[in-house]
């Protein structure tokens, strides 16, 4: 019998600008191309560079995290800038999200 030890596979994206409609759709393929790899067990989403986020780009996130739940993946965004996180509070989602202020924690938190 042979023992094999699992490891872990953390993955960093990194989106930069506005996430709206008109980009939201390709987010979300990278996205799902990202936690449905085999080489993902967890998947961050660092936010610092993105300087807006639309319905779209929200529902892309929670279509990811969703997906990343059927998965029994983790799913954590990070450094999400004040005007962002506003956005997240409002509609709750800040409950239904791993929010992390940096990729350390999120990384030490979601392994």
């Amino acid at each position: 019998m042979q023992m094999i030890t699992p490891s872990s596979f953390m993955n960093v994206f990194k989106p930069e600008g506005h996430i709206n409609a008109s980009n939201a759709a390709q987010l979300q393929q990278e996205l799902s191309d990202l936690v449905t790899s085999v080489h993902c067990d967890s998947l961050i989403v660092d936010m610092s560079e993105v300087e807006s986020l639309d319905s779209a780009g929200l529902m892309a996130l929670v279509a990811t995290l969703n997906r990343a739940q059927q998965l029994h993946k983790t799913f954590g965004i990070c450094k999400v800038p004040p005007s962002i996180q506003i956005i997240f509070e409002l509609t709750q989602l800040d409950q239904a999200f791993n929010i992390f202020d940096q990729v350390p924690m999120a990384e030490a938190s979601l392994n």
